[in-house]
């Protein structure tokens, strides 16, 4: 009987997609580098800078981080070991179902383990990785395994078979046990990949997998798709507010930095002696109080959802800003009453 490994040998293929995943990932792992991400660690900023998964913001429109969290890494060890599991099971998925089936087997198990990542843990956890789309690859390679198991021989069988389930119930069940692991995407990637595989289905001595069963298996992965983005938990918040909040505070602090030194000028033209209190006074006006007012304004007017990360900073900022607002009114009163300050 003819290796499985010699037969697979003669698909070589022409593109590799295997090789481009993985160069697209390292490559941008390292943008992210130099963007200021960590070598050993990002944090989940950065990450949700980039595209990772998390509901306040997927959910709030921005449905195409569904794709690109399966392209970010947190660290140098997460992209490594993802990166030599992709080769791993890679190159034999490729010639088993060819380039471009592996990639679209790639990409539905990493959306759908995205998905299903969104429904577990979506508001409590800041998730990327290409783990969910390489367990895809998982399921595949043992669909592609089993079905052409009367045609291997039995040690083969065993050593691809038994390592690559060996392999992904470790992770998976090692994924239950370590806190920080995304084993939603595990779980749905390997789902997705089997039956992908299956609709996918290019077998060497295997008889071809029935149209009806190809049609099933599709009509499967759609309806499951839908069914978990239609019954996604509401997200704690929408992370557009969120951002609008911290770009605002942002500014209101770049604002508040030229108003103290607004007040610099005020306290040395009094000095100088040159200005009448009612003239001071209406420095203080026009360069302290109104900007006081505009920030105040501008802070009233963004989103009062307690939900919010920023909405405590939001709350200090309100009273700071008012308070000296305040004192700003009371100040330019008593110059006006010709009471020194």
């Amino acid at each position: 009987m003819t290796s499985i490994i010699e037969q697979l040998k003669t698909r070589q293929p022409a593109i590799r997609v295997t090789y481009i995943l993985i160069t697209i990932n390292v490559a941008i792992f390292g943008a992210m580098l130099l963007a200021g991400a960590g070598l050993l660690h990002s944090g989940n900023h950065i990450q949700l800078n980039w595209g990772a998964n998390f509901a306040p913001a997927t959910q709030d429109g921005q449905w195409w981080r569904l794709m690109s969290a399966m392209f970010l890494h947190f660290g140098i060890v997460h992209l490594l070991l993802n990166c030599y599991a992709l080769w791993d099971v890679g190159q034999y998925t490729e010639r088993m179902y060819g380039s471009w089936r592996l990639l679209c087997i790639y990409l539905i198990a990493g959306l759908f383990g995205n998905v299903l990542s969104l429904v577990v843990q979506g508001n409590q956890a800041v998730s990327g990785g290409a783990s969910g789309a390489i367990f895809g690859l998982y399921g595949a390679l043992l669909i592609f395994l089993w079905r052409e198991r009367h045609y291997l021989k039995s040690e083969e069988f065993k050593w691809l078979f038994g390592g690559g389930l060996v392999f992904s119930l470790v992770i998976i069940v090692l994924g239950f046990l370590i806190p920080g692991i995304d084993n939603a995407a595990h779980i749905g990637g390997f789902f997705a990949g089997v039956l992908a595989s299956i609709m996918l289905a290019k077998p060497i001595n295997a008889r071809k997998m029935p149209l009806h069963i190809s049609t099933i298996t599709a009509v499967s992965i759609l309806a499951t798709t839908t069914a978990l983005l239609t019954h996604l938990p509401p997200p704690k918040y929408k992370w557009s507010e969120e951002q609008l909040l911290r770009t605002t505070i942002s500014s209101i602090t770049t604002d508040n930095q030229t108003i103290n030194r607004n007040w610099l000028d005020i306290l040395y033209e009094s000095e100088q002696g040159q200005l009448s209190f009612e003239a001071l006074a209406g420095k203080i006006d026009d360069t302290i109080i109104k900007p006081y007012e505009e920030s105040f304004e501008k802070l009233s007017q963004l989103p009062d959802d307690p939900n919010l990360p920023s909405a405590k900073s939001l709350e200090n900022w309100l009273l700071i800003t008012e308070q000296k607002k305040n004192r700003a009114e009371a100040l330019a009163s008593k110059l006006r009453e010709n009471d020194k300050p």
